[in-house]
C-alpha cells in the first residue's frame, strides 16, 4: 500500500509540480469550509423536476339523447267578481184603479208578463214604505240598501223585503224565467208588508 502511494505521488510529481498540487488542495479545503459555513443557503429550495409527458386517453364523442318533457297544464285562476248591486225599479205615480178593476200588476200577470208584474209589485211595496215614511225616496237605491234602511225603523219588515228582493234579483238580474208562482209569492209578500205597516190588507 505504501509502495503504491509512493509511486503514485512520484508519478503525479513528474506531471504536476508539488507547489501547484498544494495550492489546489488548499483551494479545495477553502471551498469545503465555505460550503459548510453557509449551508443550507446555497442549496436551492426547489429542485427541478423531470417528468415524462403523460399519455392522455383520446376522448370519444358523446351523444346526448333528446329529453322529452310533458307539457304542464296550469289552471287559470278565475277572478271573483262580485255581482252588481241590484237597483230598485224607478217608482212612478200609481195609475188610478177603477172600482172592481185590476191594478197594473194584476193586469200584467193576467197577460202572462210575470216578470213585469213582479217589478210592478215591488214598486208598490217601495211606494208604501215611502208613504208610511219608513224610508226616504232616493233615486238609485238598491234592494239591500232599501232593506237595511227599512229595518232600522221597522225591524219586522226585514224578512219580507229580503224575500221580495231575492225574487226580483233572480228574475231581472239572474235572467231566470218568471212564472205565475213568482207573481203569487210576490203578491203574498206585498200583503204581508202592508199588514206589518198598517195592519190592513191591500185591496
Amino acid at each position: 500500500m505504501s509502495r503504491w502511494w509512493t509511486e503514485t505521488v512520484a508519478a503525479l510529481g513528474d506531471v504536476v509540480p508539488l507547489p501547484l498540487v498544494a495550492l489546489i488542495l488548499l483551494a479545495v479545503a477553502l471551498l469545503a469550509a465555505l460550503g459548510w459555513y453557509f449551508f443550507p443557503a446555497w442549496v436551492p429550495r426547489r429542485l427541478p423536476r423531470f417528468s415524462l409527458p403523460r399519455w392522455r386517453r383520446p376522448r370519444l364523442p358523446r351523444f346526448h339523447l333528446p329529453r322529452f318533457r310533458l307539457p304542464r297544464f296550469r289552471r287559470r285562476s278565475r277572478k271573483r267578481t262580485d255581482p252588481p248591486p241590484v237597483r230598485l225599479p224607478a217608482p212612478r205615480t200609481p195609475e188610478p184603479v177603477p172600482a172592481g178593476g185590476l191594478g197594473p200588476a194584476d193586469r200584467l200577470a193576467a197577460e202572462g208578463r210575470y216578470a213585469e208584474a213582479v217589478r210592478e209589485r215591488l214598486r208598490e211595496m217601495v211606494r208604501l214604505l215611502v208613504v208610511r215614511q219608513v224610508v226616504e225616496p232616493r233615486p238609485g237605491l238598491t234592494v239591500v240598501e232599501l232593506t237595511e234602511a227599512a229595518a232600522r225603523n221597522r225591524p219586522q219588515v226585514r224578512p219580507t223585503l229580503h224575500a221580495a228582493g231575492a225574487i226580483f234579483s233572480d228574475l231581472w238580474y239572474a235572467q231566470r224565467p218568471a212564472t205565475a208562482a213568482h207573481d203569487r209569492r210576490m203578491r203574498e209578500l206585498a200583503t204581508d208588508l202592508s199588514r206589518e205597516l198598517t195592519g190592513e190588507e191591500p185591496r
